[in-house]
């Protein structure tokens, strides 16, 4: 039924720029003034809203949307990005009218008195692995090959992965299913809302093996070799170290020489000076001369004989080994794997799931953003055997951030995201579902004021009905996390910080880094200490010897705000000391970036 609204507008004249789309002269684009009018009754718009729908604007589209049934303005928003919804099918008059996907997204059927039980025993605000019926399809279809979803941040790509590992489990009754990401705490997190998701099926969840990548790699070699010796990172730097004065004539800083190690020798395992020589140094923009490669590779190849006389190996070292080893078996130890936060995988990840999938049929299933990717230099897949061309999917519709944030930290971000392999990720057509306000942007002279300011904030936002427990304070390092703690307190409110594991507390607020808030989400969030050397991080800035590795390290440090910011659902404020980090500028104003690479 169509309500009435009157609107009361009591005119306030400020001087502003007109938007270019009010501007005398400029035309005015209908999103859906060709639309055929049985296609929108089609998608569930009633009939009354015919006329309000084919005037519908870029600007008022959202406005309309909340006025609409939901699978009509989900409908709207899949044709506004250019994408064809998917027209429901007719409900057959014998069939189960809850096994209806219009009924799907509104009830959720018990099919026992236990899963009954654990319904009833979890608080609401936990329910947060529903699947969206028009992301079903991408769940429980058929791949020939390696298949991806990626999306920007919200948009329910580990939820679809989520689901994706149970419908495997489901589907291949005697199947054993990898759930798995690239660090600890992610996978914490998989596991805790798995637990929610089939905690009433405990022998559908014992089929279902969740567990950081290096932890199964660890488990897998201790299985097939017994007990194995890892190189820690510290252990590694410091025989770079040794290596480096043992050699004289060069002037290659021991940071570079670190991630030379990491993001080339190690991860692609090269064995002699022929190897590296011929190497193409992909994601390493500084040019190296063959005469610069012989030195380096000095250095290099004694760093590799002190780990062999110790009998120490590395995680790259110990992948590369399972890869050699499941292609030799007939019987891999997972039947299929799903992988969430793709993007930050590495060289020698990569290649132990390229063995493990063997290029079987629903074998590797991967969901990512290319905007989130923080940790590793861009490489190929392809060419370790995980071709996604054809397979690859992108989410377009944002559930979890409202319009004003995902909006405004795009801006940190290029409007297209390119991997080595050629794969492209747009996300300039990405809208979100719900509105909100806009993000507060505050920079002030000092420490103390940011701290009274963020106390005042949050104190406003609890006054406001939110509780303690689903608000976020982000900073950049641990160096931060006193000016977080000093707001939070000046709040009146308790609050945790978060370790690796993640793991919030009721009742408090969350502080946490940055690179610890992948898999977070939060109603309200606060980043704060964005001053300038802190994002981008000067100590990273002075280590680069080439403009275009300056440029990678630019990147990867908006991707790290961009992750934080998106942590929030309907409340963010970022905050800094002048002079405030250049990336808050990007906020006000509509940037242009070259393509970010994976």
């Amino acid at each position: 039924m169509r309500e009435t609204v009157q609107q009361v507008i009591v005119p306030v004249y400020v001087q502003a720029e007109l938007p270019l789309a009010l501007r005398p002269g400029t035309p005015i684009k209908l999103l859906f003034a060709d639309t055929p009018d049985d296609e929108l009754l089609g998608y569930g718009v009633p009939a009354e809203w015919l006329a309000d729908v084919k005037t519908a604007t870029e600007d008022t589209l959202l406005a309309l949307a909340d006025h609409l049934p939901a699978e009509a303005a989900e409908a709207l928003l899949e044709l506004a990005t250019g994408g064809k919804p998917r027209v429901p099918a007719p409900a057959v008059a014998t069939a189960n009218p809850f096994d209806h996907p219009d009924a799907q997204r509104r009830f959720r059927v018990m099919t026992n008195v236990a899963e009954l039980e654990t319904a009833l025993n979890f608080p609401w605000e936990k329910w947060t692995v529903f699947l969206h019926p028009e992301q079903r399809q991408w769940v429980e279809r058929d791949y020939t090959g390696p298949a991806r979803v990626s999306g920007s941040a919200g948009t329910g790509k580990t939820i679809v992965a989520l689901h994706r590992a149970v419908y495997l489990a489901r589907s291949n009754p005697d199947a054993r299913v990898l759930l798995t990401t690239f660090s600890d705490t992610l996978a914490s997190a998989l596991h805790t809302k798995l637990k929610r998701l089939v905690g009433s099926e405990p022998r559908l969840a014992e089929r279902i093996d969740v567990a950081s990548l290096n932890a199964v790699g660890l488990r897998l070699t201790k299985a097939q070799r017994g007990p194995v010796a890892l190189a820690s990172r510290t252990v590694v730097r410091q025989m770079l170290s040794d290596a480096s004065k043992a050699v004289s004539g060069h002037k290659f800083s021991l940071h570079f020489l670190v991630s030379e190690w990491e993001q080339i020798v190690d991860a692609w395992q090269l064995s002699s000076w022929d190897d590296y020589r011929d190497v193409t140094r992909l994601g390493r923009k500084t040019r190296l001369p063959e005469p610069q490669r012989a030195v380096l590779w000095s250095i290099f190849e004694q760093v590799r004989n002190a780990l062999a006389a110790q009998k120490l190996i590395t995680h790259a070292g110990m992948f590369t080994s399972l890869a050699t080893t499941l292609a030799n078996s007939k019987h891999p130890p997972f039947d299929f794997a799903v992988v969430d936060e793709a993007q930050d995988l590495s060289v020698a990840h990569l290649r132990f799931m390229a063995a493990l999938g063997a290029n079987r049929p629903d074998a590797l299933f991967f969901a990512g953003d290319l905007g989130q990717r923080i940790f590793q230099q861009p490489f190929s897949w392809k060419s370790l055997g995980v071709d996604i061309r054809g397979r690859s999917r992108t989410l377009r519709i944002n559930y979890r951030t409202s319009h004003q944030i995902r909006q405004q930290a795009d801006r940190l971000l290029g409007d297209q995201a390119v991997d080595v392999d050629g794969n492209c990720e747009t996300r300039s057509d990405t809208v979100s579902v719900f509105n909100g306000p806009p993000p507060v942007i505050r920079v002030v002279k000092t420490e103390a004021e940011e701290i009274k300011a963020v106390g005042a904030w949050l104190a406003e936002q609890f006054s406001a009905g939110i509780l303690p427990e689903e608000f976020g304070v982000f900073v950049r390092l641990e160096a931060q996390l006193e000016r977080a703690q000093a707001a939070v307190t000046a709040a009146g409110v308790p609050f945790k910080v978060l370790d690796e594991h993640a793991e919030t507390a009721s009742g408090h607020v969350s502080i946490v880094t940055m690179h610890l808030a992948k898999g977070l989400e939060f109603r309200a969030v606060v980043v704060m200490a964005c001053d300038d050397e802190v994002i981008p991080l000067q100590e990273r800035i002075e280590t680069v010897g080439d403009d275009a590795d300056l440029l990678e390290v630019y990147d990867t440090e908006r991707h790290l705000l961009y992750v934080a910011c998106t942590r929030a659902r309907d409340h963010l404020l970022v905050t800094g000391t002048a002079p405030a980090s250049e990336f808050l500028d990007d906020f006000n104003r509509r940037i242009s970036h070259s393509p970010t690479a994976l």
